[in-house]
């Protein structure tokens, strides 16, 4: 049974503790929190005990450690559970900085421990068929990537202000898919951007509304569509092109219930909340890096995969802000 220390009882601690107890082999042991009454609540509902996060993470009853905590607090969380031995299973970002990440990289190796960024989308049920069906050549060489990433809403500016931007919280998911899906490492990316949505968000120096071409030395090309507005639900969608046909992985919808009349034909909106959307990515995430550490396989997306999706982020927020395209080492 592996023991699990889970760093942050917020939001998507509640996600990842329930996708734990969904999963045989496995058990919530431990949850430590900046906030003592939300260790507390999260703690009454998987029966765990409640630490201070240094000692959860150097306790002998915790086999391995979730991090879902703020961003700027990763990077000690890292250090400390690379130098306590213990397995590591990291939301996104890693980091805000690419150097910090070769950092906890460095850390993470010569500690020799297995590390997963919490890149969920890769295990969509929907999406991890595309790449499979792509893995083995049912559409031939793929030439052409489309990716439509839209929130149903923006968040609050002062989420806003801390995020990092646009390009990092919220693209860096779609990088990272990009990635999945080309094959191949993009060489040059080029974003525009514009606060279409909320002009108090470009008051703050960020965007709403973006669209980025990424382009392989193959010559491959990814294109992304991010808003964080989209009235008719949570907007998640993929089409890869390739030199002898397509995929189409399209929005999971409230039902499957479809009405015709007179007046023509309507469907149910697409699901509202990224919760709802990715709650079988989440439990398979999950499901993953339990057997991966229980069993000694390798782990994916690993740390390296979370510093590539940064270095792109971090290109586009450039591109965006200087108008021109970027060119990758």
């Amino acid at each position: 049974m592996l023991r699990i220390g889970l760093l942050g009882c917020g939001r998507i601690g509640h996600v990842h503790a329930k996708s734990v107890s969904q999963v045989d082999g496995a058990v919530v042991m431990a949850v430590a929190d900046a906030y003592p009454e939300t260790a507390q609540t999260l703690a009454a509902v998987t029966g765990a005990k409640v630490m201070q996060a240094e000692t959860l993470i150097t306790s002998e009853l915790v086999d391995a450690v979730v991090i879902g905590t703020p961003t700027d607090t990763h990077y000690d969380f890292i250090h400390a559970c690379a130098a306590a031995g213990k397995p590591i299973f990291c939301e996104k970002p890693v980091d805000m900085s690419a150097g910090r990440i070769r950092e906890c990289i460095k850390a993470v190796e010569a500690a020799d421990v297995p590390f997963l960024t919490a890149f969920n989308r890769r295990f969509d049920p929907n999406f991890a068929r595309v790449q499979d069906l792509i893995t083995k050549g049912e559409i031939g060489n793929v030439e052409l990537v489309t990716i439509l990433s839209r929130d149903p809403s923006p968040p609050p500016i002062s989420y806003v202000e801390s995020s990092g931007g646009l390009f990092r919280d919220m693209t860096i998911h779609d990088f990272d898919m990009a990635r999945f899906l080309l094959g191949e490492e993009p060489v040059s990316v080029h974003a525009v951007g514009s606060a279409l949505v909320n002009p108090e968000i470009g008051k703050v120096g960020d965007v709403d509304t973006a669209a980025v071409t990424l382009t392989t030395a193959s010559g491959k090309i990814c294109q992304i569509s991010n808003s964080r507005r989209a009235s008719y639900g949570y907007d998640q969608r993929i089409e890869v092109h390739g030199s002898q046909g397509m995929l189409r992985a399209e929005n999971v919808l409230e039902n499957t219930v479809e009405m015709a009349t007179a007046t023509g034909f309507t469907k149910a909106p697409a699901q509202h909340f990224f919760l709802q959307r990715y709650e079988a990515a989440y439990r398979a995430e999950m499901r993953h890096f339990i057997n991966a550490v229980t069993n000694g396989i390798p782990v994916t997306p690993s740390i390296t995969d979370g510093l590539k999706a940064q270095i792109l982020a971090d290109a586009a927020t450039l591109s965006c802000k200087e108008g021109r395209t970027i060119t990758l080492d």
